[in-house]
């Protein structure tokens, strides 16, 4: 019996990383990269696909609205960002319209596949780590092996729920799956809520250091994030992390939980989870 088909937009992301295997267990898996989704017709991409699962970032997947009607298209389970609620306010400009991007991409999603009549779905994820390739954990663990201390602003006890990759991709396939489920947006998030600080000593502990957190005053954090933001790795850094350390970034995953069955993992790093 020929198996159902899925495509995957964005299979080389870190979250593709862990979902493709575990589809390819039970789907015959499409893999369409940005690059392709953009720019091969729907000639050169002959087969129908009714279920998708988009993991690029949302705010490129209206870019690829005509490339899923052609092929088919029936279901998406897309990938978001708890950020559309957490930058709204940022201090940062840059953040701010990136939230709004954000939400306007969300909608724009909804009112294609409506027109479409496609199934939707959103899933937000918290902060996600695993594997050594994510931009969260992994870039505050390059900076600890560089300079052998971390900068916070202030206590730094703003809750966090950090997940983990492969969590966020069984979401991915279990949305996907509960038929009955469609039309509906969800956070999800991880299964341990701690506070900034003590996320930050765990990481301290898995590479094997002991923990050298330097409370540092706002204007002084300021002038270390541009300093730090010269080098490539860190580049993405903002002033607006101090801010956010003190802030409860904490999202409720019980609907999930409920209704797809979504579990998560509390915050454990091991060594396959730094990077190298």
């Amino acid at each position: 019996m020929e198996r159902l088909r899925v495509g995957v937009l964005g299979p080389s992301s870190l979250v593709g990383y862990s979902l493709v295997p575990q589809l390819k267990q039970t789907y015959a898996v499409d893999l369409v990269s940005r690059h392709d989704a953009a720019t091969k017709s729907s000639e050169a991409m002959p087969s129908r696909i009714p279920l998708w699962v988009s993991l690029m970032p949302i705010r490129a997947l209206h870019d690829r609205f005509d490339m899923l009607a052609a092929r088919g298209a029936r279901r998406i389970v897309a990938l978001s960002s708890t950020s559309v609620f957490t930058k709204t306010s940022s201090s940062d400009a840059t953040e701010r319209t990136l939230a709004t991007q954000i939400a306007a991409s969300e909608e724009r999603l909804i009112a294609w596949a409506q027109g479409q009549g496609v199934e939707w779905l959103i899933l937000r994820p918290t902060l996600i780590y695993g594997w050594g390739r994510d931009r969260n954990i992994s870039e505050i663990a390059r900076f600890i092996r560089r300079f052998a201390f971390f900068p916070v602003f202030g206590p730094a006890k703003g809750l966090r729920q950090p997940i983990y990759v492969d969590d966020v991709a069984s979401a991915c396939i279990r949305a996907l799956e509960t038929g009955d489920l469609k039309n509906r947006s969800y956070s999800i998030s991880g299964g341990e809520i701690l506070p900034y600080r003590d996320m930050v000593i765990r990481i301290f502990h898995a590479l094997g250091k002991r923990p050298r957190l330097v409370t540092t005053p706002l204007w002084l954090f300021h002038l270390a994030v541009a300093g730090v933001r010269m080098l490539p790795r860190f580049h993405d850094w903002s002033s607006a992390m101090a801010e956010r350390m003190n802030q409860d970034l904490v999202f409720d995953h019980t609907s999930a939980e409920r209704d797809f069955g979504f579990s998560a993992r509390p915050f454990q790093l091991q060594a396959q989870d730094l990077p190298q």
